[in-house]
């Protein structure tokens, strides 16, 4: 009986060892490196951890591949249920190593996105195609497509926006 209240204990006191490092940052990491990467947005894995070796070294943001799209969002207008939305993306390696994409997913399988494996050099343009399939999808429609690269920050999203008008429905 004395056993199984201790096993609790000591699983808290555990858990409350292992919490008490309150520093936010990366060993190593210097705080204006870590300010840059809050004021891009959230701190993944991927961004934090480049290469195990080097984790304790401050985040190189500067020397990576880099992707500015031309337009994030596009806007489809309003279509019937059913009709099939295409979209090519278009993008431009803004920084200073080669570019290459690693996928492109979306919340669901209505959304699938296009791309080439190639790399792109830096200065060079590259390009998404997304089709949306509407069927079965009706009323404001958000569909965002998440791209991974090599690039800082390892996660971009673009997005497709609309309204789907139900089939049949008076115009």
């Amino acid at each position: 009986m004395m056993r199984s209240l201790l096993v609790p204990y000591f699983v808290f006191l555990l858990l409350l060892a292992a919490c008490g490092n309150n520093s936010s940052q990366p060993e190593g990491a210097s705080e204006k490196t870590l300010q840059e990467i809050k004021q891009d947005g959230a701190i993944s894995n991927a961004d934090i951890i480049r290469n195990p070796v080097s984790a304790d070294t401050p985040i190189d943001t500067i020397n990576v591949a880099k992707v500015t799209f031309k337009d994030r969002n596009f806007e489809f207008g309003e279509v019937t249920e059913g009709e099939i939305i295409e979209h090519t993306f278009k993008f431009t390696n803004t920084g200073k190593a080669p570019l290459v994409i690693q996928g492109a997913r979306s919340t669901c399988g209505c959304t699938v996105p296009e791309w080439s494996e190639d790399p792109i050099p830096v200065g060079e343009e590259g390009e998404i195609f997304v089709r949306f399939n509407t069927k079965n999808k009706k009323a404001r429609q958000v569909k965002p497509v998440i791209i991974t690269a090599n690039s800082y920050p390892a996660t971009t999203k673009v997005y497709l926006r609309g309204f789907v008008k139900e089939e049949g429905a008076e115009q």
